[in-house]
C-alpha cells in the first residue's frame, strides 16, 4: 500500500436528507474514533454512538463503522460516520474530524487511493464516477459491468496474448538465421490475427459504451416555421419549446436531454436559418452556426408540402461534414404516409411532428446513424479508452504488414501492449491520473 495521510469528506450529496455520511481514510483511525465518540470501534460492526465536539457536547448521534486495512474500499483504515443528513450537522461533524488531525479530501481522492493500493484498476476506478453520473438504467448497468471488471478482463486477456506473442518473437532475435521459419512454425501470424479480431470486437463494444456515457449532440436546423420546435417537443415527450406559426419565434438555442434506449441525446432546437434584419434573431442564427460545429448529428427539417427548395439547399451547402437525416415534416398536410428511406440526399424520414406519426421511425434512424445496437455485455467506455484501443489496433496492423522484419515486429507488439495497459493503469502518467480523478466528486 502507498503511505498516505488522513483524509475526510462528506460522502453524501449536498442538501437535506434522512442520513448523512462522512468518510475518513488513512492511518491510525481508532484513536480518532475514540476521541470523537468515546468508544473504540470494532472491525466491520455498526456501533450506535454520540459524536462529540472538543468540549464533550453531542454534535449528533448515529452509527460508527470501522474497516481496517487492507480490507476496505481504499485499502487503508476507513471510518464511516453515519448521522443525520442536515448540512449544518454534517459540517460541524466534519469540522471536528479536521480538528482531530484529518484534512479535507480532494475530489476523487478516496477512489485514487483505491487505485494506488491495487483495490481497483484505472478502468474500474473511472467506472465509479460513470456509475454516479449515469443518466439512464442502461448506462448504470454498463457502468456496473465496468466496475465489476468486465472491460478490464478483456483488456488483460489481450495483454496476456500479446505477452505470449512477444516472448515468442523476442526468442527468435537470438537466432536470426532461423527467425522466419521459427515464427511460421509457431503460427505467430495466426496468433496475431486472432488478437486483431478480438481487439476489433472490443473496440466495437467500447464505442457502444461511449455512446451510453457521452450520448450525441443532435441539432435541429431548417427554415423558420418548418416545425423544429414541434419535433423537439415530440421527441422529448413534453412541451419544452414554444410552438407558433409566427416565423422567427425561436430566437435562441433550446437544449433538452432525452433518452432513446438508454442513449442520452442532447437535443438542440435552433433559430431558423434565413436572412433577417432583426438583430436578436441574427444572434440566434449565429448561435445555431456555433451549435452545428459541435454536432454529432444534424436533423434538417423540410416542409413535406414543397420538399427541398433553394433555401434548404443553401442550408445544406453550409452544413459541416457530420451525419445528417433529412426530416420531411407536416405529412398530415401533404397527405403522405410516415416512412423512412435512403435517398439521393441521404437518409430521409417522413413524419408529422404535430400528430406524432413517424416520430418512432426517426428515433430508430437516429440510433442507426449513431451506430447503436442494443445487446448484453456493453460496458462503459471513455474517449481515452477509444484512443488507446485505436492506437493498439494501428500497431497490430503495422505488425502484420511487416512481420518479417523481426525487430520492427517486436516493437509494434510492445507499443500495442503499452496502449492497452494504459487503459487499466499499468502504464499511466501521473498527470493523466490527476486529470482523471480531479473530475470526481468530493467524498468519492
Amino acid at each position: 500500500m502507498q503511505p498516505a495521510d488522513l483524509i475526510a469528506a462528506i460522502a453524501t450529496a449536498p442538501g437535506r436528507g434522512g442520513v448523512g455520511v462522512i468518510r475518513l481514510s488513512g492511518p491510525a483511525l481508532q484513536p480518532l474514533a475514540a476521541a470523537l465518540t468515546g468508544k473504540t470501534p470494532q472491525a466491520r460492526h455498526a456501533t450506535l454512538v454520540r459524536f462529540k465536539d472538543e468540549a464533550g457536547e453531542a454534535i449528533d448521534s448515529g452509527l460508527l463503522l470501522y474497516f481496517p486495512a487492507p480490507h476496505s474500499f481504499t485499502g487503508e483504515d476507513v471510518l464511516e460516520l453515519q448521522g443525520h443528513g442536515g448540512p449544518a450537522v454534517l459540517q460541524r461533524l466534519l469540522k471536528r474530524c479536521l480538528q482531530l488531525g484529518a484534512r479535507l479530501a480532494e475530489p476523487g481522492e478516496f477512489t485514487r487511493r483505491a487505485f494506488l493500493n491495487d483495490k481497483l484498476d484505472l478502468a474500474q476506478a473511472e467506472s465509479v464516477a460513470d456509475l454516479i453520473e449515469a443518466s439512464s438504467e442502461e448506462a448504470a448497468r454498463s457502468a456496473m459491468r465496468s466496475l465489476s471488471g468486465d472491460f478490464s478482463r478483456q483488456i488483460h486477456a489481450l495483454v496476456e496474448g500479446l505477452i505470449q506473442l512477444r516472448m515468442l518473437v523476442e526468442a527468435t532475435l537470438d537466432f536470426p538465421e532461423e527467425d522466419i521459419d521459427f515464427l511460421e512454425a509457431a503460427d505467430a501470424l495466426g496468433q496475431l490475427r486472432s488478437l486483431r479480431a478480438a481487439l476489433a470486437t472490443l473496440r466495437g463494444q467500447a464505442r457502444q459504451g461511449r455512446l451510453l456515457r457521452d450520448g450525441l449532440n443532435v441539432v435541429l436546423v431548417g427554415q423558420p416555421n418548418v416545425g423544429k420546435s414541434s419535433l423537439m417537443n415530440a421527441l422529448a415527450g413534453d412541451d419544452v419549446a414554444i410552438v407558433s406559426d409566427t416565423a422567427g419565434t425561436t430566437r435562441d438555442s433550446l437544449r433538452e436531454l432525452i433518452h432513446i434506449e438508454g442513449i442520452p441525446l442532447h437535443l438542440i432546437d435552433t433559430a431558423g436559418l434565413r436572412q433577417t434584419d432583426d438583430h436578436v434573431e441574427q444572434l440566434g442564427i449565429a448561435r445555431t452556426r456555433a451549435a452545428l460545429d459541435k454536432a454529432d448529428l444534424v436533423l434538417l427539417l423540410v416542409d413535406a408540402q414543397h420538399g427541398l427548395t433553394p433555401a434548404e439547399q443553401a442550408i445544406l451547402d453550409t452544413l459541416p461534414a457530420v451525419p445528417r437525416i433529412t426530416v420531411y415534416n407536416k405529412i398530415d398536410l401533404s397527405g403522405e404516409t410516415a416512412a423512412s428511406e435512403l435517398g439521393a440526399d441521404g437518409m430521409r424520414v417522413r413524419l408529422s411532428a404535430r400528430q406524432g406519426d413517424g416520430v418512432d421511425l426517426l428515433r430508430q434512424q437516429i440510433l442507426h446513424v449513431a451506430g447503436w445496437h442494443s445487446g448484453e455485455g456493453v460496458f462503459m467506455a471513455r474517449e481515452r479508452h477509444l484512443t488507446a484501443l485505436a492506437a493498439a489496433s494501428e500497431a497490430l496492423e503495422r505488425a502484420e504488414a511487416g512481420w518479417q522484419q523481426i525487430e520492427l515486429f517486436a516493437d509494434d507488439l510492445r507499443q500495442a501492449q503499452q496502449q492497452l495497459s494504459s487503459i487499466t493503469g499499468e502504464f499511466t502518467a501521473d498527470d493523466l491520473l490527476g486529470e482523471i480523478f480531479s473530475r470526481f466528486c468530493i467524498g468519492k
